[in-house]
């Protein structure tokens, strides 16, 4: 979408957790809605709206946003679609990389929302910017199980543990989230597993006991998959308990 830069946005209903943070943690007052989901910060108050694969449509539109914040891959295009035939403005972001998560966000709060550019938001650029490159370390990275499923090609979070020198094994999968036999998975070569815990909440009693042998690095689902705030703090969380994992 393009959004006049005179343009004044003073309410706007966010459908994706993270940009519900990068908004309140640059301008809180203009949040009016978020999804059930938006736990952060804490003790946000503002309207919900259902989830982020099930918005309320008609409550959000009672909330007369000036913008409502999406993404692609959170949030399905019906819903989306239903909330431009109801009238509303509605940006959809698209992040699948580390770069393309600082260009969206930088297009959401000044291109979208008519605001300077956050001091949290070069902040995570520093926090990233000498961070190394190469891929020293394999591993399946599992976000769901029953069925057990892995990241794929083309994810932000592959992108993200790439950066602190970790190669997924199916970062070349034809799909980006497939489904995979755990017995493939034990496998396919892997030096460590990474367990976050979300999507699927994997813990020291629910993950590492299906990969014997195999390093676990349990990490934060929220420094991992999160495109906000968390980006400031995300490589010295992870890197930490990927150094405890392999330790």
């Amino acid at each position: 979408m393009t959004t006049s830069p005179k343009r004044t946005v003073r309410r706007v209903v966010s459908l994706v957790p993270s940009l519900t943070e990068a908004v309140a943690a640059t301008a809180p007052e203009l949040l009016v809605g978020a999804t059930d989901w938006c736990e952060h910060p804490a003790g946000l108050d503002v309207v919900r709206v259902g989830g982020t694969k099930n918005p309320d449509v008609a409550r959000v539109a009672a909330l007369a946003p000036d913008l409502v914040v999406a993404n692609e891959e959170e949030n399905r295009a019906p819903d989306l679609a239903a909330l431009r035939a109801a009238g509303l403005e509605v940006l959809v972001t698209e992040v699948r990389t580390l770069e393309q998560a600082f260009e969206e966000l930088e297009r959401l709060l000044v291109a979208g929302c008519g605001l300077a550019a956050p001091g949290w938001l070069a902040d995570a650029r520093d926090a990233w910017r000498d961070v190394g490159t190469t891929p020293v370390l394999k591993a399946v990275v599992p976000v769901w199980r029953r069925p057990w499923m892995v990241l794929g090609r083309d994810t932000f979070a592959g992108d993200v543990l790439a950066r602190l020198g970790v190669r997924q094994v199916y970062a070349g999968h034809a799909e980006r989230y497939p489904r995979v036999p755990l017995e493939e998975l034990r496998a396919s070569g892997a030096d460590l597993v990474v367990l976050p815990d979300e999507p699927y909440r994997f813990t020291r009693d629910d993950g590492p006991e299906a990969f014997p042998g195999l390093p676990a690095a349990l990490v934060s689902g929220r420094h991992l998959t999160w495109y906000g705030p968390s980006l400031t703090h995300a490589p010295e969380v992870l890197g930490r308990a990927l150094r405890t994992a392999v330790r």
